[in-house]
């Protein structure tokens, strides 16, 4: 079901028919069918951006699967919305205020024990016979305004501390048009002064007639913003008003509005007396009164909310100085409530929400006197948040603008080209981020000279995803030049040097150089051991390198013999439950079965398996991949029935847990397909 405007605004006019309740009826709704037992799993997605839409479903996956969430947001809400298509228990997914219906492409949730209720003030995403909602059966419901019944039962409730305010309430309903905007506004100002439905009729129609617009709503939000003012005499209301306007009115982290950076707006905007927190409290309150926006302290995070059609006016008439100073407050506030990490997920959310939301009204001004830190702060908090998607977009944006503001060869353009090429590397597109990193690197050699520093770690970057891009005879010219470079400039036996070795023996490996990439791993384990020492994770993990090029190579004596080597120092120096022993543990196990030593492959196939699932889960795409490894050393010592079985059961939770079409799924059942329709090999179970 999809909540929409019974009336949509006429063409370049403010859309307050928009502001009509929706969102309140759709909270009454699942409010209700949340307490009387309909539905056992409720979800509430504010659904303003595809990053805000992937988020609540990251987080709604987290609480609803109970199990460790691998890969990026984009794989973990495809497989929240699978998981929902064949849970039993009932379930609602509210999608409010959808802006566009490519925000939620491929992640319509669906299935016969669920419910979907959105909200959308777009018309385009609702209309047509191939819309969105028809694609999906979805019933669109008109909302409009008020009955006269219901707007003056509401405008009564409302005035209910002082009877005498109620005089004119019936002419005043049919004034305001029954709008429940308008209404809100004008009974929040009745009912915090001392003026009756009568008294403000009368100031109603007198400020109608000045104005164009002519819905209630463009009237009444002026008088609200007077009224705050009244209300708050030491000044400032309109200023705190004003900040939380270029803010995300769907819920802004309360905190925002008692920071420094807030605080110290106030006071140079005109609030009399030192801006203290008491001072941006009355202020932001003042405008809670007034009807101009709410404070909830209902959540775990105390939130301001504001409607998107006010906060609208507001920006539309805040003059170009008070503008550019709350945009500039606004940021450093955000900055200043951002937590180092972002381990909490709802506040990252609703942080990034307005990081965006000012960007848009702010434009340039954020990069007055240089780029603005919440604007590096803002992509970090994306990319931390396994936002693929939205982050490709984010920095190819901010690149562009920085191109066009700073310049295509200064230190912010370039940090931005990198942090878009290694988003697009995060991805999985490595292809598009070899062109990034090729930029980087030459503009950067532009301006540092080519045996700077971050030159050299650039060549090197560029060769770790020329090999990711499979352009493999360019990775190991690329990766060849770094190695000398860095044994020209750091040393042969430095850290970077002994890296960048292990950088061009994978790209030898990947391009089946194998003879190559065999010389080149065991000249860097031995310097690693007389640099490092024989244990340290370093070194261990470049003898790991070494045994898997042995092993692809056909020398499975060598690889068994660096295998058993690595296991051991791991067990010895990490302990046996740490993921790299698993992995070690694991490799071992695949090349004893290579060399046809089953006994000892199945038993490694075994405790790698068990140690996956004791510290990842039984769901971990890692332990899914080990689970299948492991039926196929079943199959082969003719244990069919143990094969098939695990096989099946993996089956089961890659489709469970792993997008469509994951790769792993595919291989798995592909390899049930094949396993449980041939005879056992050696005999059956």
């Amino acid at each position: 079901m999809a909540l929409v405007p019974n009336r949509v605004a006429a063409e370049g006019a403010r859309d307050w028919l928009g502001s009509c309740g929706k969102t309140q009826l759709a909270v009454s709704f699942a409010e209700s069918l949340w307490q009387s037992g309909g539905v056992d799993l409720l979800v509430w997605v504010v659904a303003t951006s595809r990053a805000s839409v992937l988020s609540g479903y990251v987080e709604a996956a987290a609480a609803a699967m109970g199990t460790g969430l691998s890969g990026d947001a984009e794989s973990v809400a495809a497989r929240f919305v699978g998981w929902l298509g064949q849970a039993s228990r009932p379930w609602l997914v509210v999608l409010d205020d959808l802006s566009d219906a490519a925000d939620i492409d491929g992640l319509w949730p669906a299935g016969p024990a669920g419910r979907v209720l959105i909200t959308t003030t777009n018309s385009a995403t609702a209309s047509g016979e191939h819309s969105l909602f028809s694609k999906h059966g979805a019933r669109v419901v008109p909302v409009g305004v008020f009955s006269s019944r219901e707007a003056l039962s509401y405008l009564m409730g409302r005035l209910n501390a002082d009877p005498d305010q109620r005089l004119g309430a019936i002419d005043l309903v049919k004034d305001l048009g029954c709008e429940p905007l308008a209404l809100a506004q004008a009974s929040a100002v009745i009912a915090s002064s001392a003026l009756s439905c009568r008294d403000y009729r009368g100031y109603f129609a007198q400020r109608r007639e000045q104005m164009a617009e002519p819905a209630a709503a463009a009237v009444t939000w002026t008088f609200s913003v007077e009224q705050a003012d009244r209300l708050w005499p030491g000044g400032g209301a309109q200023s705190m008003l004003a900040l939380a306007a270029l803010l995300d009115g769907h819920g802004i982290p309360a905190a925002v509005f008692t920071t420094l950076a807030a605080r110290e707006y106030l006071a140079e905007d005109g609030a009399a007396g030192p801006a203290d927190r008491e001072r941006a409290r009355g202020a932001l309150l003042a405008s809670e009164r007034a009807g101009l926006l709410s404070v909830d302290m209902a959540g775990a995070l105390p939130v301001v909310r504001m409607c998107p059609v006010v906060a609208a006016a507001v920006r539309a008439a805040m003059p170009d100085g008070m503008r550019s100073r709350a945009a500039r407050a606004a940021a450093g506030a955000l900055l200043e409530v951002w937590p180092a990490d972002d381990q909490q997920a709802w506040l990252a959310t609703g942080l990034r929400s307005s990081a965006a939301s000012l960007q848009r009204a702010a434009g340039d001004l954020l990069w007055a006197g240089g780029r603005h830190r919440l604007l590096l702060r803002a992509g970090q908090s994306l990319d931390s948040a396994r936002l693929t998607g939205p982050a490709i977009a984010y920095w190819r944006e901010l690149a562009a603008v920085s191109d066009r503001i700073l310049g295509p060869g200064h230190p912010d353009t370039l940090a931005a080209g990198q942090r878009l090429a290694d988003a697009y590397l995060t991805a999985g597109r490595a292809a598009e981020a070899v062109s990034w990193f090729r930029w980087v690197l030459t503009d950067q050699a532009h301006a540092l000279g080519p045996n700077h520093r971050a030159i050299l770690a650039a060549q090197r970057n560029l060769g770790h995803v020329l090999v990711a891009a499979n352009q493999l005879d360019d990775a190991v010219t690329v990766l060849g030049g770094a190695l000398s470079a860095y044994e020209r400039v750091r040393g042969a036996d430095h850290l970077d040097t002994l890296g960048a070795q292990d950088e061009l023996a994978a790209a030898y490996h990947a391009a089946g150089q194998f003879t190559d990439a065999i010389q080149l791993y065991r000249r860097t384990l031995a310097d690693r051991e007389r640099v490092q020492g024989p244990r340290h994770p370093a070194t261990m993990t470049t003898r790991q390198k070494l045994a898997d090029a042995y092993l692809a190579d056909g020398r499975l004596k060598n690889a068994i013999s660096q295998y058993k080597q690595t296991l051991a120092d791991r067990e010895r120096v990490l302990g046996p439950d740490h993921l790299d022993t698993i992995a070690a543990r694991g490799a071992l196990g695949s090349a004893y079965h290579s060399a046809g030593r089953m006994a000892s492959a199945l038993q490694l196939h075994e405790q790698a398996c068990e140690g996956s699932e004791r510290v990842l889960g039984a769901d971990h795409p890692n332990t899914l991949a080990r689970r299948a490894n492991l039926a196929h050393a079943y199959y082969d010592v003719g244990r069919l029935t143990g094969a098939t079985t695990l096989l099946r059961d993996t089956v089961a939770r890659c489709e469970r847990v792993l997008p469509p079409g994951d790769p792993l799924t595919r291989a798995v059942r592909k390899s049930l397909k094949n396993i449980a329709g041939n005879d056992s090999p050696g005999g059956r179970e």
